[in-house]
């Protein structure tokens, strides 16, 4: 390739017409062919507006077909898709685009008066609107753009999505990913789960993040397939499409809420020849019911947003619940100990990554890009793992202070940091606990001045007038006092023990 641009190796493979690309829930179909002169259109639109490669383009809208044009297209113009989870709030936003100085925002419609003001606040030069039907500012300026534009030229190292990971401090990170991270990623998943031309993927998933836009659309686009288009996960519309359909990639929710229905088993997934599972921790309840009901053995597979895929249980041979699989071809895995020397088979420790899939650093983060990364270049994950005899990768926990719901990262220190700053609240403590539906539910213990008549029904109110609502604690318990150490540090543990009020 002269052209490292990631379009440009996705332009090699695409098929001829009248190939379908897609279907959505309504019967629409788009084409390979749609997919090039949208994205060039989109792509004319973005310069346009005076747009230059490495100019960031933030993006908060619905799923929706137009929304894929729109990222092809900023890929196509050199540009960095900057995406945004849907349920961010405008406190939440005023952090992210003033941390990645975007050329443009583009949001829904209703919320271009409260962004306007924002983006007038922070100087972000443009803002358009999309709606999830494909209506809006930007849709104007699409319809009379080129369907003709030349992929701008772009060196595999040159950045091509800034995605946002909440760290343990509370302030957000920026993950720089390359073309080449993006590239190498894709190919390797295409070859190592065979994926064909022929092949149909249910899409379900959120493209805001890693698993639905780079997992799920890449590879549909890096072996020529099709799937079929859904605005989210339905049980109904899932069940509906599936027998049209010959992947499925889903967090542990959706399995579990396809369990849930008694009428769901195996004459749905009478075409399927794969079923994907990520973003969390899949339990092994779920794993073996989901075979004893469908004949279908998940798998189960291991990634971040710093790195794309990691390791994978194989297409081919025993799928073992609880592991995650092998490392993938290219990537490394290690597991070290505190001073990163490799431990014994079987020992646990901290799990560090290694290939061209591994972002190339945190967006004006030097110092914390330095601290994550070992001095042979290895990335610290931040996961528990080891790896068996036999040689998969287990992940067994977290020393990062991380809650996964349903597939989502959420950051305690976060929400601990908003709930501390409520007058008469003495301190806090936010941590996951098990969910039958969500695999870990967030949950908040407060502890409160005596004088002081805080109820968690004003806790959440507060909560919820800065955050997104999947960062909310599901259960607010008030306590007299936190448990701690003898180095006087809170024992999250212990209050996960103890927790009072389970979902089951």
């Amino acid at each position: 390739m002269t052209n490292a641009n990631f379009f440009a190796s996705l332009a090699l493979r695409a098929p001829e017409e009248p190939t379908t690309l897609l279907t959505t829930v309504d019967g629409a179909q788009y084409s390979y062919r749609d997919l090039e002169r949208q994205s060039a259109r989109a792509a004319n639109v973005l310069r346009g507006l005076g747009l230059q490669p490495g100019n960031r383009v933030s993006v908060q809208i619905d799923k929706s077909v137009a929304n894929l044009w729109l990222y092809m297209g900023a890929l196509r113009a050199g540009l960095v898709f900057h995406p945004l989870n849907t349920g961010y709030t405008l406190e939440e936003m005023r952090f992210f685009l003033g941390d990645a100085e975007p050329g443009l925002l583009v949001c829904d419609p209703a919320n271009a008066d409260a962004y306007g003001a924002l983006c007038e606040e922070l100087g972000v030069p443009s803002l358009l609107t999309l709606d999830a039907d494909g209506h809006g500012s930007l849709a104007g300026l699409w319809q009379n753009a080129s369907s003709e534009y030349e992929t701008e030229p772009r060196e595999g190292d040159d950045l091509a999505v800034l995605l946002y990971s909440s760290g343990t401090t509370g302030r957000p990170k920026g993950i720089m990913l390359s073309h080449e991270n993006l590239r190498s990623n894709a190919e390797v998943l295409v070859d190592y789960w065979r994926i064909q031309a022929t092949d149909v993927l249910l899409h379900s998933l959120p493209i805001y993040h890693v698993h639905g836009l780079f997992v799920g659309v890449h590879c549909v686009l890096m072996s020529g397939a099709s799937m079929h288009w859904l605005p989210g996960f339905d049980t109904k519309q899932v069940r509906s499409r599936l027998p049209l359909c010959t992947i499925m990639m889903g967090v542990p929710t959706y399995y579990t809420r396809l369990l849930a229905d008694p009428d769901f088993g195996g004459q749905d997934c009478r075409t399927m020849r794969l079923f994907i599972s990520g973003s969390a921790p899949l339990l092994e309840e779920t794993f073996n019911t989901f075979a004893e009901r469908t004949g279908h053995t998940i798998l189960e597979r291991y990634g971040m947003s710093e790195t794309g895929m990691n390791a994978s249980n194989p297409l081919d041979g025993e799928r073992r619940a609880g592991t995650v699989g092998f490392p993938l071809p290219g990537t490394q895995i290690r597991i070290c100990d505190d001073a990163h020397r490799p431990l014994e088979t079987g020992e646990v420790g901290e799990l560090e990554v290694r290939g061209p899939n591994v972002f190339r650093g945190y967006w004006r983060m030097p110092k914390k890009t330095a601290e994550d990364f070992t001095a042979d270049g290895w990335f610290v994950t931040g996961d528990q793992g080891l790896i068996d005899e036999r040689g998969y990768v287990r992940i067994v926990g977290r020393s990062k202070d991380m809650v996964i719901t349903g597939g989502l990262n959420v950051y305690p220190k976060e929400i601990e940091s908003v709930i501390n700053g409520i007058e008469g609240v003495v301190e806090s403590a936010v941590f996951g606990v098990p969910h039958p539906d969500f695999g870990e539910a967030v949950v908040a213990t407060v502890v409160v001045r005596p004088d002081c008549d805080i109820t968690p029904a004003a806790i959440d109110d507060r909560l919820r007038a800065e955050m997104a609502k999947f960062k909310l604690p599901k259960r607010i318990q008030i306590a007299d006092q936190l448990p701690r150490n003898a180095m006087g540090k809170v024992q999250k543990n212990v209050l996960r023990q103890e927790w009072d009020d389970p979902f089951y």
